[in-house]
């Protein structure tokens, strides 16, 4: 239907000239039809095309025949729709959708291709939905466990993030939907993102935080990206000279458009003059509330307008801002060759569960008591509000309509009932019984009126006698949890979990701990629990893909994509006691100093005998197990511009089939400047059946021994020795090389 509403506005705009314009013309270079477009519009077409006309849409040109622009907020989903002017979603009957796992269970697969497969299920929902552009994925860095948004974000290193969203984009992009990858940069708290004001050397920053941008950009070729809501060296960044003038456009050659975060825009003449190409918001200025549905107050909008009518700026700025955003609706909204894409197929329920399940990593298992025997066993025990909660509706501009989410404690249900198996569950604890967000609820009230002691209580005596006790927990989308515009206010697992897995532990052996979360967290009985398993937000499939790993109906191979701290001293933002900033002495922004530098995650371990990791970047266990032997290289040495590739042969000893993550981390023998003892800079994921050996090779250039020297203000790779070093998680180096850079 918007094909054929576009082609008649088309014949409308042309009326009765014989002669088709170039922008018309599908087959001419896209910069041409640009062109073409560009000097036929006046300057009021010009102006509006770079301001929202309601919550999610800016407008086309009609008179041109090119349709209104339409976003959506992912990265998970696509959003129900909301009301023109309002935050609330509009009541419609045909917007749920299928649920994918959060992008921090994505990370976690360490499978490009799932990457890939993401991005397009992801891009024939929004296709149905009449959606061009999606509003993600985020590639923010994981930097403090404490930041409420890491469940939206790819973890903690920047060459994991770097190649999980190329294919992803790459994915999203292949159906003819924008993605808009955000938020850049450096959002990496929630607590008054509006007023931090980051303060990061240059080596943190190119090596460390903008690294997934620039692949998004580069290799991705993303169409859309979206500006942070925080300060860089004192200016927002959805109008910042450094990170949008220089950085992006000049250094990295993008091409597509600057899209505000919603209110985000904060100056009309830094918004002209510092990258800006798209304004989006909320209410009369794109950020506070007043005169609603008052599009043309934006930065972006009458007050550009008058600048160039007063003589002040000339069509200049504006012009480039516009040809991108025609490229853009050249690549969405005028690519006829879109399909019409599809909304909650089995491909996309597949796809979702899928994930979730490589997603999903075993991190304890003592005692192999995982899988669960269903053999000869009477009662399985349930217990925890997070196997009955829905998650995925709340934690901010993520929350989705869903047509179903399938619950772990009903997967686990049904499962025991085929076996005849009598599944119990007891609630254990309250958290948030709120089951709604901008009006979107859910059909299962989880109502509960009794009392902490009580609900204890109850857990601790349905435990004993137990064959097994899975206790689902961890943290919900509610504020100050895994959610947007919060951050957690501490370390622990709130609701006062702890004591209620303490308690059943006293009393059974067999305890399954599943942590729903985007975040790690104190675990004080973790001796106590022979078995943990990180499970995630994992989407509309949440409970069936949990439930097929703990019954061993898949073989886990999720690998973390951060470092799980013992405790939060051991992450070096808190132990360098940088982390949330100071106000300064007017009170309108917070100074944040990254004072650990390159030193994130299990950079930070590495470097600090003190620092502690409960469990390590890139862990995870499986029902079986692997050797990794006889690492060998191509050759001995790497000249400028060549490649190196790195092989080990990797065998399943164990009796089931499964899936190994090999790792490559690069350590620098010596250098001029500071550098972590290793990086990550290639991994491979392999699946193997009992007693199968293959081989496993990675393959790196000299990018993977560089570094970003702020002396000089480029990357450098010096010559010297390096080692190459092979394993499966940061923390477990099965096998080491020399090599030599020329």
């Amino acid at each position: 239907m918007k094909k054929i509403i576009t082609f008649i506005m088309s014949l409308v705009a042309l009326g009765a000239s014989a002669q088709q314009p170039v922008y018309l013309d599908a087959t001419k270079p896209i910069d041409q039809r640009v062109e073409d477009a560009l000097q036929r519009m006046t300057l009021d077409e010009k102006i509006a095309v770079i301001h929202a006309q309601s919550k999610f849409s800016s407008p086309g040109i009609k008179r041109l025949g090119f349709p209104d622009f339409w976003t959506d907020d992912g990265p998970h989903g696509v959003r129900p729709d909301v009301l023109w002017d309002e935050w609330e979603q509009a009541g419609q009957t045909n917007d749920s959708c299928v649920a994918f796992p959060a992008l921090s269970c994505l990370a976690a697969t360490f499978n490009t291709q799932l990457a890939r497969l993401y991005g397009e299920s992801l891009g024939e929902e929004a296709l149905y939905r009449d959606k061009d552009m999606i509003l993600g994925p985020g590639v923010n860095i994981y930097r403090t466990p404490l930041n409420g948004r890491n469940f939206e974000y790819m973890g903690e290193d920047p060459y994991l993030a770097s190649r999980m969203v190329v294919p992803y984009i790459q994915g999203l992009q292949s159906k003819g939907v924008s993605a808009c990858v955000k938020h850049y940069a450096l959002n990496n708290d929630e607590n008054f993102r509006h007023q931090v004001n980051v303060i990061v050397s240059d080596r943190a920053l190119h090596e460390i935080y903008l690294p997934a941008f620039k692949a998004a950009v580069i290799e991705g070729k993303t169409w859309g990206l979206m500006g942070a809501y925080n300060l860089y060296n004192n200016q927002h960044n959805c109008h910042n000279d450094i990170m949008l003038n220089q950085i992006l456009k000049r250094d990295w050659g993008y091409d597509g458009v600057v899209v505000s975060d919603w209110g985000g825009a904060h100056d009309t003449e830094e918004a002209i003059r510092y990258g800006l190409d798209m304004e989006f918001g909320t209410w009369t200025d794109g950020l506070t509330m007043g005169k609603t549905n008052a599009y043309d107050l934006y930065h972006m909008a009458d007050a550009y307008k008058q600048l160039i009518r007063e003589g002040k700026y000339t069509e200049r700025e504006l012009n480039d801002k516009v040809r991108r955003v025609l490229r853009l609706f050249f690549r969405t909204t005028m690519n006829h060759n879109r399909g019409y894409g599809f909304l909650c197929s089995e491909s996309h329920y597949d796809a979702a569960r899928k994930i979730a399940q490589e997603g999903i990593v075993l991190l304890q298992n003592r005692g192999n008591l995982l899988p669960i025997q269903m053999e000869g066993k009477k009662r399985i025990l349930v217990v925890g509000e997070n196997a009955i909660k829905m998650m995925t509706v709340g934690g901010g501009s993520s929350s989705l309509k869903v047509q179903h989410e399938i619950l772990p404690l009903d997967a686990i249900a049904k499962r025991c009932a085929a076996k005849g198996i009598e599944c119990d569950y007891a609630r254990g604890y309250v958290g948030d019984t709120v089951q709604s967000y901008n009006r979107v609820t859910v059909g299962r009230s989880i109502a509960e009126w009794r009392d902490a002691t009580t609900l204890l209580n109850e857990a601790v005596e349905k435990a004993r006698g137990a064959d097994y006790v899975i206790f689902v927990g961890g943290l919900n989308k509610s504020d100050f949890q895994d959610c947007e515009g919060h951050d957690r206010r501490d370390y622990e697992m709130p609701y006062g979990q702890n004591e209620v897995i303490k308690a059943i532990a006293d009393v059974n052996p067999n305890v399954v701990f599943v942590c729903i979360s985007g975040n790690s967290m104190a675990l004080p009985w973790v001796n106590q629990v022979p078995a943990i398993v990180q499970g995630w937000y994992g989407g509309s499939e949440t409970g069936e893909a949990i439930a097929s790993i703990l019954f061993g109906e898949v073989c886990p191979s999720g690998k973390l994509p951060y470092t799980w701290y013992a405790s939060l001293n051991d992450c070096g933002a808190h132990a360098t006691g940088s982390f949330p900033g100071t106000w300064r002495a007017s009170h309108d922004i917070i100074d944040e100093r990254y004072d650990e530098g390159l030193y994130v995650g299990y950079r930070w371990i590495d470097s600090h005998k003190k620092a502690k990791a409960l469990f390590a970047f890139g862990h995870g266990l499986s029902y079986t197990t692997f050797t990794v032997k006889n690492l060998r290289s191509s050759n001995k040495t790497i000249t400028k511009d060549g490649q190196i590739t790195f092989t080990v042969d990797v065998t399943n000893t164990g009796s089931r089939e499964g899936a190994e993550t090999v790792q490559l981390y690069i350590h620098d023998k010596k250098s001029s400047l500071d550098r972590p003892y290793k990086e990550l800079k290639g991994f491979a994921k392999i699946w193997l059946k009992p007693g199968e050996t293959q081989p496993v090779s990675i393959t790196i250039g000299t990018d993977a021994l560089s570094f970003y020297d702020d002396r000089v203000g480029e990357w450098v790779c010096e010559p010297g020795d390096f080692e190459a070093l092979v394993g499966t998680s940061s923390a477990n180096i099965l096998q080491r090389i020399t090599f030599k850079m020329n």
